[in-house]
């Protein structure tokens, strides 16, 4: 049987200086832009988020500072240039950064804007993907949802197995051309602990016990 593969795909772990630039709405917003649309300038990244251009520029200039934009080569004038997010991932959270309290707030900051966009995004679909999509994007589209108890290590074992293929397969799809009535998609694929569940909650074991004591209390034997 073959063994799964993991492409090269550069992952960028920011520090704390890269984080605390990062951590502004807008600039957070203006990544979510790249990503989802390709490459922009100031003025149509501030037409897509209903933001002066000025703004737009002063803040794509410093996410230059720190890679997390850069110019396309070739592209626009020295009046308009055009930018785009390179190529990998960012990797916001990670144990050094989690435990400083120096970048506690600036991860949440990162994290709360990327996952609200994340979140409209989802919830538009939602709600007007029928009225306005095609039958056979509607068909293509799946938003699912499934429930399992793990260990941390089986959690982590499931999300960088989907993971590497996942990317693999992405990255297969963006090397081949664009084909005709392509359209910016979003993909979503989340794994994750339940908080603030009893643990009973989701244990067959635990959980027919629980059944067994409120089905006889208040009984003598």
């Amino acid at each position: 049987m073959d063994t799964l593969q993991e492409p090269e795909f550069p992952v960028r772990k920011v520090d704390t200086a890269s984080l605390k630039a990062l951590a502004h709405p807008l600039r957070v917003q203006i990544l979510e832009m790249l990503s989802r649309y390709g490459p922009q300038t100031a003025c149509s990244l501030a037409e897509l988020l209903d933001e002066s251009s000025g703004a737009t520029s002063y803040h794509l200039r410093q996410l230059a500072k720190f890679d997390f934009v850069q110019e396309v080569q070739g592209k626009g004038t020295a009046r308009e240039r055009w930018w785009e997010r390179p190529r990998g991932a960012i990797q916001i959270t990670s144990p050094e950064l989690a435990h400083s309290p120096a970048t506690q707030e600036a991860s949440r900051l990162v994290t709360r804007e990327f996952e609200r966009s994340r979140q409209a995004v989802l919830a538009d679909f939602m709600a007007h993907g029928m009225d306005s999509l095609d039958e056979d994007w509607l068909d293509a589209a799946i938003v699912n949802t499934a429930n399992a108890r793990m260990s941390a290590e089986q959690l982590g074992r499931y999300a960088r197995s989907v993971e590497a293929f996942a990317r693999n397969l992405l990255e297969e799809i963006r090397s081949e051309p664009e084909a005709d009535g392509a359209r910016p998609v979003q993909i979503h694929f989340n794994a994750f602990p339940i908080l603030g569940v009893p643990a009973w909650a989701g244990d067959k074991k635990s959980r027919d016990a629980k059944s067994y004591a409120a089905a006889t209390e208040g009984k003598e034997s």
